[in-house]
């Protein structure tokens, strides 16, 4: 079985947008990588709707940055809009299928915006948010807006890492958001992205800064703190930033990537939810931004932001580890790895 993939890139150095490539199962390896759109400002995050368009961060080279829609039904992708504003682009793009709505967190600007997605595929901002806050860490001198998209009961979640806070939102049908809570990490946490148990009940915030994943309990748009883990060894004094997080969709095991250290931390969800890590792997490359697990869930692709190469896992399904089946997969300036449903 083929399954298509799609990574996102920088475009600082050797990269030309968003490539494409097929995941062979039987043979377990990734194969036939080209260019799928060129000509696109650092594409670092995307994702794809079930109607066939792709949203994703563009930017220009006049210091644009926003957001970008793509019609894939037709033989090669076609720009329909972009919204684009001055200065850095966002850093995190979703998209809400129920009630047709993009969302959007900006990293530099400390910025959350709402955006119909109208039937012609063109974007219309319908609501926005700034966070204005700070941390302890060198890092966190101002909001960094990190992360926005839905909770399993279509709330709105939206991360500062700036300011060590996770909010949660009301959505109406028009794209209003109405804050319901802000959750406080420990300070220096640095939150970055989270997901969540099927039922709901349970939520992973990975904290970028402190290289720490916290287990969360949630209730209707309230979190509360249950359990703290790192996600590096104890003896490890070097640089490190946690970036993505997945969950099997069995609810059994976590995985978290490593900058820095270079690896997926591999935790097995026990009773109640509480972690417990049973593996650290290397990802083969250099600053392992981000990763996903494929359609079948037997595998897992990293791509890596400094090393110009994206590295493929084997996972049990029934222990959840991982093995390295192949690092020779040539994505220049890796930052985001797609399977296409």
């Amino acid at each position: 079985m083929l399954e298509k993939i799609y990574f996102g890139t920088y475009t600082r150095n050797n990269s030309k947008g968003i490539y494409q490539a097929k995941l062979d199962t039987e043979k377990k390896e990734i194969r036939d990588l080209e260019l799928f759109i060129d000509g696109i400002v650092s594409p670092t995050y995307f994702t794809t709707t079930d109607s066939g368009t792709l949203l994703t961060i563009a930017g220009n080279d006049q210091g644009q940055g926003g957001v970008a829609s793509y019609n894939l039904t037709t033989p090669k992708p076609v720009l329909v809009d972009q919204k684009l504003a001055d200065g850095a682009s966002p850093c995190y793009v979703s998209y809400d299928g129920q009630r047709k709505l993009v969302y959007t967190a900006n990293y530099h600007k400390g910025l959350v915006e709402v955006y119909r997605l109208e039937n012609d595929n063109t974007l219309t901002l319908k609501d926005s948010v700034t966070y204005e806050g700070k941390g302890p860490r060198p890092e966190q001198d101002k909001s960094h807006a990190h992360y926005a998209d839905l909770t399993p009961d279509n709330k709105l979640i939206t991360i500062d890492l700036g300011d060590d806070k996770v909010h949660t939102y009301d959505v109406s049908e028009e794209g209003k958001i109405s804050e319901i809570a802000a959750f406080q990490t420990p300070e220096g946490f640095g939150p970055r992205h989270i997901v969540f148990s099927n039922d709901g009940k349970l939520a992973y915030l990975a904290g970028e800064l402190s290289s720490e994943v916290a287990v969360l309990e949630y209730n209707n748009g309230i979190l509360k703190l249950i359990q703290i883990v790192s996600t590096i060894p104890v003896d490890w004094t070097k640089h490190n930033g946690v970036a993505a997080i997945r969950i099997s969709s069995d609810d059994r095991f976590v995985y978290v990537s490593n900058r820095g250290h270079n690896s997926i931390a591999v935790f097995e969800v026990e009773e109640d939810g509480i972690l417990k890590l049973i593996q650290t792997i290397s990802t083969n490359g250099d600053f392992p931004r981000d990763f996903a697990l494929d359609n079948s869930e037997r595998f897992i692709v990293v791509a890596h932001q400094n090393s110009t190469i994206a590295s493929l896992f084997a996972r049990n399904e029934t222990s959840g580890k991982l093995e390295l089946l192949q690092t020779d997969i040539p994505v220049p300036e890796g930052v985001c790895v797609h399977f296409v449903k």
